[in-house]
């Protein structure tokens, strides 16, 4: 599988039930956010659990924020 086609997923987890798979399009979103904002290498990204990355995009999002709100003051 290929990331960023939509309607894929990358498999994980068992037949216990909850998340099986989470979209790669939303991963390679996720990824490419990370990575560009704090140059972090794609490994390390890939490795975090999802609630850790989107506490990093979170934070990371704020940050923009306030960055552009101080810039639309000047």
């Amino acid at each position: 599988m290929r990331a960023g086609v939509p309607g894929r997923h990358r498999h994980g987890g068992d037949d216990r039930g909850g998340i099986v798979s989470y979209p790669l399009d939303k991963l390679s979103g996720e990824v490419a956010y990370l990575a560009y904002h704090l140059h972090w290498p794609l490994d390390e990204i890939l490795v975090m659990e999802h609630k850790e990355r989107h506490m990093w995009i979170k934070e990371v999002s704020e940050i923009n924020k306030k960055i552009n709100e101080a810039s639309k003051r000047r």
